[in-house]
């Protein structure tokens, strides 16, 4: 028997096509990641039991959860899924104790069952002071625990949430992201969350899945992944600048102009180079040529500030993004529309073949 969530399928809702092929072990979370439209929620959707497979199949422990091959559809009401939506989709008449006795409701024990295993999750959720309230008189962190509890009272072999804090605001995130990793490590299944948040990923998941246009481009740990980005989505993702290139030696000339010095690395022909904003050294003058082996000129096309940093958006060959103090830039005089020189060593640069993206099922 497979253990743990196995997709390997096609769907296709109107002229949208999601090629899907993955596996969740038990206990394992898997963030899903990717921009608007890339098939995140489709995917979801396809697992729950909402959208059907147009080929291939999905398989929760070995069981057929759906089959387009032999016409075998398991339907979501049936299907073991603890689902946390988005936008949490609490029930605003039901109190919190109700909200949660809803999913073993919904899976068919009575009015007393469904309650004593309510009051059961919402002490584990630390919820009971809370069990009488509605949930509009929740606090953003409340009604995530709430509506987690509901997924969990179904007692489902498979987790699903689809952007969980994406309801909180930015303080109210950042504390509950790790309560929600406690309670997710503790879970025997397998979980998918699906977040277009790289910090979010990175904290939740034991394993990033990145999907681009109906295509999963990506899967790995978060450290591989954060080290070596295979789009440039990924690489903006998680705040590095990505070049496609042809290797030769100890050099690289990029696809977008360019050549730099890299270090020795084995790889011929197509390669990825990643090079770090912080890694980037903005000067008012062409440096010396002995502090470090690529020096290149660029304009200022934009500064924004991100917390203690500036980024500033830089076109050249290559165009960059680079990490500076504010401090940096009142010295420097760096202003939009301003002509700066970069340099950055060899040894910052990371040399990487690019991967393929992952096939689905044919039809």
């Amino acid at each position: 028997m497979i253990d743990g969530l196995v997709v390997d399928a096609r769907v296709v809702r109107g002229a949208f096509t999601l090629d899907a092929r993955l596996r969740a072990a038990p206990g394992e979370v898997v963030a899903v990641l990717g921009p608007n439209g890339a098939g995140k929620s489709t995917l979801l959707s396809a697992v729950a039991g909402l959208t059907p497979v147009s080929a291939g199949r999905i398989l929760l422990d070995g069981q057929v959860l759906d089959d387009a091959g032999s016409g075998a559809f398991l339907d979501a009401a049936h299907r073991p899924v603890g689902v946390v939506f988005q936008g949490l989709r609490l029930f605003p008449h039901l109190s919190v104790l109700d909200n949660v006795a809803f999913a073993p409701r919904a899976r068919g024990a009575g009015r007393a069952r469904s309650r004593a295993v309510a009051h059961d999750w919402i002490s584990r959720l630390g919820l009971v002071e809370l069990a009488d309230r509605r949930p509009g008189a929740l606090s953003g962190g409340q009604a995530q625990r709430v509506a987690l509890a509901r997924a969990l009272a179904g007692d489902p072999a498979v987790l699903l949430l689809d952007e969980p804090l994406s309801a909180l605001d930015a303080r109210t995130r950042l504390d509950v992201q790790g309560e929600l990793k406690r309670h997710l490590s503790g879970f025997a299944g397998p979980s998918l969350v699906v977040t277009h948040d790289p910090v979010e990923a990175l904290v939740l998941a034991d394993r990033l899945v990145v999907v681009e246009h109906g295509r999963v481009v990506q899967e790995g740990t978060p450290a591989h992944v954060a080290r070596r980005p295979a789009t440039e989505y990924v690489a903006r993702l998680i705040g590095l600048n990505l070049y496609p290139g042809t290797a030769d030696g100890d050099e690289v000339r990029l696809d977008g102009g360019g050549t730099l010095v890299v270090p020795q690395h084995g790889e011929h022909g197509p390669v990825l180079v990643a090079l770090r904003p912080s890694a980037i050294v903005v000067s008012p003058h062409r440096p010396d040529a002995s502090s470090a082996r690529n020096t290149w000129p660029a304009t200022v096309a934009g500064l924004t500030m991100l917390a203690d940093r500036v980024r500033l958006d830089l076109v050249g060959a290559p165009s960059a993004l680079v990490d500076v103090t504010p401090a940096a830039v009142a010295e420097l005089g760096i202003v939009a529309g301003g002509q700066v020189w970069l340099s950055a060593k060899a040894t910052e640069i990371e040399v990487y073949q690019p991967s393929a993206p992952t096939a689905g099922p044919q039809p």
